[in-house]
């Protein structure tokens, strides 16, 4: 299983912007094959925080996921809030960690 925590820094006011497509890309990402879970939540200690808490039955379900157009839409519809994405993904192995 793979594990992924993806942490989003926005601008200040910029959460309600993204709950409509955050909804949209949650819904088509369940569906995915190999998705096991993916769920947002919104930070309690930063109200400028969303988490991503997602899990993968493997690594290659996780890259699929990463080239669907529903991300490429909802990383289209963040741009004008999102700051910076921190992602670690997390395997048996090894943590790896992105900031992008």
């Amino acid at each position: 299983m793979i594990l992924v925590i993806a942490r989003l820094v926005v601008r200040p006011g910029s959460v309600p912007h993204l709950l409509g497509p955050a909804k949209v890309v949650i819904e088509a990402t369940r569906r995915e094959e190999g998705c096991i879970s993916y769920d947002l939540f919104t930070s309690t200690t930063d109200p400028e925080g969303l988490v991503f808490i997602e899990r993968w039955e493997t690594r290659e379900a996780l890259s699929r996921h990463a080239r669907t157009p529903h991300v490429a839409a909802w990383r289209e519809a963040g741009k004008p809030y999102v700051i910076e994405r921190q992602i670690e993904i997390i395997t048996p192995e090894t943590i790896e960690t992105h900031v992008v």
